[in-house]
């Protein structure tokens, strides 16, 4: 099995930093991040690709994903892609059209988004839920036209949590460039078993995130080993399904550490016979 990691946990280095550490310490990819200090849509030109591109190149490093949350610095959460305001909503919808087309200068084959946003307040389910489904339509053709898939990644205190949203949310949207960002993570922070849910999204699944949690299912991304998966299971199951893609590592509260988790990770799967 491969493995990439995060570059959400290295927003004190630069992009290109980051891939010659990822690569040193023995990464086979990088997921790139398109926000905060890396490579926002708004702030990345021609030359900025370049020279990502040629330090991947050097590297030998493959792109695992694009991270798509961070339309600002702040808060990944606002704006969401069910905000009652629909000027608002747009800028999600307008900054997740950029990174379809950033990713896509990369040659990248994913993006990943957040699964809705939190539900407004005096708004339902239901409401939020189509909302959703209708922005995700409105990006989708662009998504099939670049040939880069729209991953939604379900997350806990978010509109898809679970396993069965994620499969209520893609059967309302119905293209087949979206898929699931499967978080290993954000499953067990629900309350299911991320070795068995793989079988159940293992067909909507290009691309996995993997951390650990800790034992009270609190969301906290926590270095591999401190908390209480089943890792081993869990990629066991991944394997399993015939996955031929990267399982990217995502420990993002880690930043001022960034260098030691990641080498600290990669050591944990070398010992578990993964890497």
């Amino acid at each position: 099995m491969r493995f990439a990691f995060s570059a959400n946990a290295f927003q004190e280095y630069d992009p290109v930093e980051t891939v010659e550490i990822l690569a040193d310490v023995g990464y086979d990819g990088v997921e790139l991040l398109f926000g905060a200090s890396h490579l926002h849509p708004a702030d990345t030109d021609e030359d900025d690709v370049a020279a990502v591109e040629n330090a991947l190149d050097d590297a030998g490093l493959e792109i695992s994903n694009c991270n798509a949350f961070m339309v600002t610095a702040e808060d990944f959460q606002h704006p969401s892609y069910v905000e009652t305001d629909p000027g608002y909503r747009q800028q999600r919808l307008d900054y997740t059209r950029e990174c379809l087309r950033l990713a896509d200068a990369f040659g990248a084959d994913s993006i990943s988004v957040q699964p809705g946003g939190p539900i407004p307040e005096g708004k339902s389910r239901e409401w939020a839920m189509e909302t959703f489904a209708e922005g995700m339509r409105s990006i989708a053709q662009t998504a099939e036209d670049l040939d880069v898939d729209l991953l939604i990644e379900p997350e806990p205190d978010l509109l898809i949590e679970t396993t069965d949203q994620y499969l209520d949310i893609d059967g309302r949207i119905d293209s087949g460039a979206v898929g699931c960002n499967f978080d290993a993570g954000h499953l067990f922070c629900v309350g299911e078993d991320p070795a068995e849910a793989v079988g159940r999204l293992a067909d909507h699944t290009p691309h996995y995130h993997l951390e650990d949690i800790p034992a009270d299912r609190t969301h906290e991304h926590t270095q591999l080993g401190d908390g209480a998966m089943d890792i081993d299971g869990f990629l066991e199951a991944v394997e399993a399904t015939g996955h031929e893609g990267l399982v990217t590592v995502e420990l993002y509260p880690y930043q001022e550490t960034a260098e030691e988790t990641a080498r600290e990770a990669y050591e944990y799967l070398e010992e578990h016979g993964w890497a």
